[in-house]
């Protein structure tokens, strides 16, 4: 496993980390013994960064990380974990206010139940689960944040971008409001090269890409035919004619990587980790067989200039629909 600095802050990650919100739920069938088998060897590989969230399983995934952390002594795991706003839109709408979804005793409340899921008296990295550019000019979450922070039950202070509106949040790290921000990035969606990237290596932010496999198509592993259970979030994502177009898109990064020694998991990994500004991974892992295969991809070569070429030629703007090509 290769470890990478966390930006400028005193810490290194491995660049693979553990992505656990399907130990939590809704991804269909999840059993905890698959859970806490998937954990513990991701970490008997080097695995030193998890990523969880109180909407995972309303703090499941947290009450597993915490007990499996407690009983194998681990003390230098790195857990960064995510806060919700109040009830309403998801993302929040332009029209709502800052201090009504993310107020000051909530926040506070919520970071107690984050510490309590967890079994700790610090969490390592706390970020809010989503945000609106709307609230940036007056970011007064943030604030409140940094005052817990001071009080020592929080080490940094992160976000995680909005999926439709990632560079919603480059105002906050040239500001200095954030130590952290966990971005989509995959070769399908690479919108944050553009700038937010650059910005994050300027700033000294971390950065942490989740959605590495586009919810799946990037693994090769679905057909058109492919279906979910009726608790997979993936029902949804993949609605309508959204499988099918993945699908082809994805089927014509094989072709590219014929020849080349990656799968299209691996290729899919290695992307993501090919910019200097990603510290880490987050792939989700649910079993120890995926655990093993996700942990393994740190110590394949990067890829070559040529093909990293080739994979950004596969950049999808799904929001530019009406070409109607796919």
């Amino acid at each position: 496993m290769n470890y990478r600095g966390f930006a400028k802050h005193p810490v290194e990650v491995s660049e693979i980390g553990f992505g656990a919100w399907a130990i939590g739920g809704s991804w269909g069938p999840q059993s905890e013994d698959d859970s806490i088998a998937a954990l513990g060897h991701a970490l008997d590989l080097g695995v030193n960064f998890i990523d969880t969230a109180a909407g995972y399983g309303n703090g499941k995934s947290e009450r597993i990380i915490g007990k499996t952390l407690r009983e194998r002594g681990d003390s230098k795991v790195f857990v960064a974990t995510k806060t919700p706003p109040t009830s309403g839109n998801w993302p929040p709408s332009p029209y709502d206010i800052a201090e009504d979804r993310y107020p000051e005793s909530y926040l506070r409340q919520n970071i107690e139940e984050r510490l309590e899921c967890l079994g700790t008296d610090k969490l390592d990295l706390l970020q809010l689960h989503t945000w609106t550019r709307a609230w940036n000019r007056n970011p007064t979450p943030f604030e409140t944040l940094r005052k817990i922070q001071q009080e020592g039950k929080l080490g940094l202070i992160g976000v995680s971008t909005p999926e439709h509106d990632q560079n919603s949040v480059i105002d906050l790290m040239r500001g200095g409001f954030i130590d952290a921000v966990q971005v989509i990035y995959n070769i399908f969606e690479q919108e944050p090269a553009a700038e937010l990237l650059d910005v994050a290596g300027e700033t000294g932010t971390g950065i942490i890409v989740r959605v590495v496999f586009d919810e799946g198509s990037l693994t090769g592993r679905f057909t058109p035919e492919t279906t979910f259970a009726e608790d997979d979030f993936r029902q949804n994502y993949f609605a309508g004619d959204r499988l099918a177009r993945s699908v082809q898109r994805a089927e014509k990064i094989r072709a590219d990587l014929e020849g080349t020694g990656y799968t299209m998991a691996e290729a899919a990994l290695k992307f993501a980790l090919a910019h200097p500004a990603v510290s880490t991974v987050i792939p989700g892992m649910r079993n120890a067989k995926q655990a093993e295969m996700n942990c393994k991809v740190s110590d394949l070569p990067d890829l070559s200039p040529e093909l990293l070429n080739t994979l950004r030629g596969h950049n999808w703007r799904r929001s530019f629909w009406y070409g109607g090509k796919a």
